[in-house]
């Protein structure tokens, strides 16, 4: 048998056996991997790592590294990542809540609203996040996937904002009915000649349905744009992630809509992350 180990000795190994697999900021993902395997909090772990670990934390930790190697996301394994201060349940089904769609909830909160529709909701973090911040907000969230929808459905009830959501398998407004004050979406963006580019966690273990849209990555704001006016009440909001590259033509497509006041926002890297742009008043022409 294998002399016990330290945590901060196994730690320590688990990370050069990542580092050499090519995995990108190993330290991180082998301390992270370890507070999961010891049920402890990340914080947590330089208190443990002069003791020995125990050989069921130990196994479990070798199991999870073993994964990390071959790219499993680390989301995945412990099975939640976080978002805008909240930790949302994931899986393969949903794509992971990103930092940079953080931006687009930022600029919806800047105003009030009343009605939220969130079209591919995914995980549900967009959502979500609007209503627990928004307290007197009501919401649907529509995607095409079942499993997104429940998964949805878990984070909305684990946020405790599930009596004010909605939320419909629907393939974007097929099941949606009525006009909100805000609608929100992060859309498939990635063209399929950009897919074998994406890291080998994204291109393997996220839904490939939630990424690309199978041509040139902007299938998904023609439709959008197309349908929103049926559904945006007056002078109501539109915020629509967006690939680094897309800006002005998701921008032409919202103003061939109709929408006014239409603008990019860039995320904290300076790159173009969210076309917005408002409705016109009821009595315009």
């Amino acid at each position: 048998m294998n002399a016990p180990q330290t945590a901060a000795q196994a730690m320590a190994a688990a990370a050069a056996r990542l580092r050499a697999a090519g995995v990108p900021d190993p330290a991180r993902d082998a301390r992270v991997l370890l507070a999961h395997a010891a049920r402890i909090e990340a914080s947590r772990v330089t208190l443990i790592a002069p003791e020995d670990l125990a050989p069921e934390i130990a196994e479990r930790y070798e199991q999870l590294i073993a994964l990390r190697a071959i790219r499993v996301p680390v989301s995945h394994l412990i099975g939640e990542r976080e978002f805008y201060g909240r930790r949302f349940k994931v899986s393969g089904d949903v794509l992971d809540p990103r930092p940079e769609t953080e931006c687009l909830i930022e600029a919806a909160l800047a105003e009030p609203f009343s009605r939220v529709l969130d079209l591919g909701l995914g995980s549900g973090c967009i959502l979500v996040t609007l209503l627990a911040e928004q307290a007197d907000a009501t919401g649907v969230g529509v995607d095409l996937s079942e499993a997104a929808c429940l998964q949805a459905s878990a984070n909305a009830v684990l946020h405790r904002v599930e009596p004010r959501a909605e939320i419909l398998q629907s393939d974007w407004f097929s099941a949606v009915d009525g006009r909100f004050d805000l609608i929100v979406s992060n859309p498939p963006y990635i063209a399929l000649d950009e897919m074998p580019d994406l890291s080998d966690e994204v291109r393997g273990h996220e839904p490939e349905m939630a990424l690309t849209d199978g041509g040139d990555g902007l299938g998904a704001y023609r439709i959008l744009a197309a349908q929103l006016g049926g559904h945006l009440a007056p002078q109501g909001r539109v915020f629509l992630e967006i690939g680094p590259t897309q800006g002005a033509a998701v921008s032409d497509l919202l103003l061939s809509a109709g929408l006014k006041e239409v603008r990019t926002i860039q995320d904290l890297d300076g790159r173009d992350r969210v076309v917005c742009g408002r409705g016109c008043d009821e009595n315009a022409s």
